[in-house]
């Protein structure tokens, strides 16, 4: 019986081609599942073999801990040249959009917290 190994729900399309190809490497039967047309089903990866699945986890955890190691380098070295953006440079990037998303969450915190404060 086949076993999820890995969600790909809100996964970069780069890291998906590279755990596709990892599994395709260590000759890890697997399949994919779509998320539907109206993305309503799970997008996953599945072994389809159950004594391969300890396999396949061990190399996708080996995979995203090197994944982890690279973002922190290539985080490091943005910051070491000053080129990390910041909320600031968001802003200045573009700023109707900035204060557009800033009214929105402003109004929700007063609609979320407008009863408490009338209760009081």
């Amino acid at each position: 019986m086949a076993k999820q190994l890995f969600i790909l729900r809100g996964v970069p399309d780069d890291e998906a081609d590279e755990v596709r190809a990892l599994l395709t490497e260590q000759q890890i039967d697997f399949y994919e599942t779509p998320a539907g047309s109206w993305g309503m089903s799970m997008p996953a990866l599945w072994v389809k073999d159950e004594t391969q699945f300890d396999q396949a986890k061990a190399y996708l955890d080996e995979y995203q801990q090197q994944r982890q190691e690279r973002a922190r380098a290539e985080y490091q070295v943005l910051k070491q040249q000053g080129r990390q953006r910041s909320v600031f440079d968001l802003f200045k990037e573009q700023p109707l959009r900035f204060l557009l998303y800033l009214l929105l969450a402003a109004v929700l915190v007063y609609i979320t917290v407008s009863p408490f404060i009338k209760l009081g």
